[in-house]
């Protein structure tokens, strides 16, 4: 799995960086976790707020912090 944490390196974009080593732990999943801060990436991929989380290539969230658990979620779909 790959996961990809979009954002410009701020205070939520880090914490969701977090929470994504987190959620990845927490569900026992293999996943590469890459942070990418290219404002040029970020767009290519389609999202204009960040932070934003890509799980295996598809954007599953945009301009949300979101929590541990609801990572696991997406993890697991």
């Amino acid at each position: 799995m790959e996961i990809k944490v979009l954002g410009s390196g701020c205070a939520k974009c880090n914490k969701l960086t977090e929470a994504t080593k987190a959620a990845v732990e927490k569900a026992g999943v293999d996943a590469t976790i890459t942070k990418v801060e290219d404002m040029l990436k970020i767009m290519e991929l389609g999202v204009m707020t960040t932070p934003a989380l890509v799980i295996d290539g598809k954007v599953v969230s945009k301009g949300k912090l979101l929590s541990v658990d609801e990572i696991v979620e997406l993890l697991q779909k």
